[in-house]
């Protein structure tokens, strides 16, 4: 699928444009760990994009969340490698199943780190993803408090995908100010 095709989908799904704008975080922070550790960008950028696609649907119930995104992309002829990082990029979802491969964390690490920057963008007195400096998401990781939703657990998979936390904070930033370069303008 072309990412205009995965584009539309997503908007025909999803109608909050808080989770489009997750979405399309998603994605480029996908993009991103792809180009680093030298996978595919364009699949890993379509599974950020696409892997919330249910969330309206399932009501973001966190025992069925990902499984009808699952559905929905298997018939859109998705990979099985696909399929099976959507499904797991929500541990707490009824499948019985860990994450296991790089891909696997880096999902579950990307989606979830794209909601703790924009936290921290918001303690800003702009409130904009622009002015965050990495130092202030590693800072903001060790706050509990801070984003209490957002897990650090998945975030730290960064790690099990092959990039430090310190430095995956900073690619992440990068990749969401890349991206809100080029909706800007």
């Amino acid at each position: 699928m072309r990412r205009e095709e995965a584009l539309t989908l997503l908007k025909e799904y999803v109608k909050n444009e808080k989770m489009i704008y997750h979405s399309l975080a998603s994605e480029a922070v996908m993009r991103a760990m792809a180009k680093r550790l030298g996978e595919d960008e364009e699949k890993w950028g379509l599974a950020g994009l696409l892997h919330d696609l249910d969330v309206e649907i399932t009501q973001a119930d966190p025992k069925v969340h990902a499984m009808e995104t699952v559905k929905i992309l298997k018939e859109k002829g998705f990979d099985d490698d696909t399929l099976e990082a959507v499904m797991l990029h929500n541990e707490q979802a009824e499948h019985g199943k860990k994450r296991n491969t790089i891909f696997q964390h880096a999902l579950a690490a990307g989606e979830t780190i794209t909601g703790l920057i924009t936290a921290t963008s918001l303690v800003y007195p702009d409130k904009n993803v622009m002015s965050v400096k990495p130092k202030s998401i590693l800072k903001r990781m060790k706050e509990k408090a801070f984003a209490a939703s957002v897990s650090r657990e998945n975030i730290m998979e960064c790690e099990n995908a092959g990039i430090p936390l310190h430095e995956f904070a900073a690619l992440a930033l990068n990749a969401m100010k890349e991206m809100e370069q080029k909706t800007t303008r």
